[in-house]
């Protein structure tokens, strides 16, 4: 059977390019509703209306792509090893079943989008479908290994760390979906509105226990005070505001500098809605690590 191995190829290729204009995660509109170039037509990369996805183009039976939205009706999930993403509902043998079906069968890559906020998709490619689980009605998607035999340990054990970096970026992606649109997506210090530099910080940081990945746990800052907050050069107080460290307020080092102090004992924005504002017993233990390090 035809893998169209040409086609998933230049799919590939044009979301690398997509992804370096405009950043790791993808707005369905203005970005992937563009498609692709294959051919001389231009080739979706997604269906916005299902699940499963066989582009007409294609000469074989395999889906191309499959996308979870953020607000999913069908039970996927995470588990060590990989995604389990669900059948559409009907038949086994419906059309887009046969597609996902077929992608096991003949182990071609395709492309996972998962939903991150509304109109948004973090792109997990290559992936390959490792099982097919028909009385589960699920099959479980692997990121980046495609094992279609046996699997020796040392395999195994690459699959699994390369599942676990995938799914690090995937929660990360999430939880900037919710951070951003909570501080109208803007740096909570200096007010940027270029939504390629900004990040979701984490006031407890993503590797310590008590870390969350709730709104209240988050701050939406440029790529800029990101750093410096991490490197605790900046704090922001229970009080909600901003703090320059003591070496830096005595540094004297050009024009950037004079700016990063000029925000010293200002105010940051705080999204409208208190639910989602820092948590402030969280603010005040990293607080407490910036004067520390500072």
């Amino acid at each position: 059977m035809e893998r169209d191995d040409e086609l998933r190829a230049a799919c590939f290729l044009a979301l690398d390019s997509l992804r370096a204009q405009l950043g790791d995660e993808l707005p369905y509109r203005n970005g992937l509703d563009r498609g692709f170039a294959y051919s001389g037509v231009r080739v979706p990369f997604l269906s916005h209306m299902k699940g499963i996805y066989r582009s007409a183009a294609q000469r074989g039976p395999a889906a191309l792509s499959v996308q979870t939205s953020a607000k999913t009706p069908y039970a996927d999930e995470e588990t060590d090893d990989g995604f389990l993403y669900a059948y559409r509902a009907g038949s086994t043998g419906e059309a887009d079943n046969r597609a996902l079906r077929a992608a096991h069968e003949l182990q071609v890559p395709l492309v996972y989008f998962v939903g991150t906020r509304r109109g948004r998709y973090r792109p997990l490619y290559p992936c390959w479908i490792a099982e097919d689980r028909p009385l589960e009605r699920r099959v479980l998607l692997t990121v980046g290994v495609m094992d279609p035999g046996p699997v020796a340990p040392e395999d195994e054990l690459v699959r699994r760390v390369t599942f676990r970096e995938a799914k690090v970026r995937l929660d990360q992606a999430r939880f900037r979906g919710r951070v951003l649109p909570a501080y109208r997506e803007r740096c909570a210090i200096c007010r940027l509105r270029e939504v390629r530099l900004l990040d979701a910080a984490h006031i407890v940081p993503y590797a310590q226990p008590a870390a969350s990945e709730s709104v209240a746990n988050g701050l939406s800052l440029c790529t800029i005070h990101h750093r410096a907050f991490d490197e605790h050069l900046v704090g922001i107080s229970p009080d909600y505001e901003v703090r320059v460290s003591r070496r830096l307020l005595e540094d004297e080092d050009g024009p950037m500098l004079d700016l990063l102090k000029g925000f010293h004992g200002r105010p940051i924005e705080v999204p409208r809605r208190p639910a989602a504002r820092p948590d402030r017993e969280r603010l005040a233990s990293r607080f407490e690590m910036f004067l520390r390090r500072s």
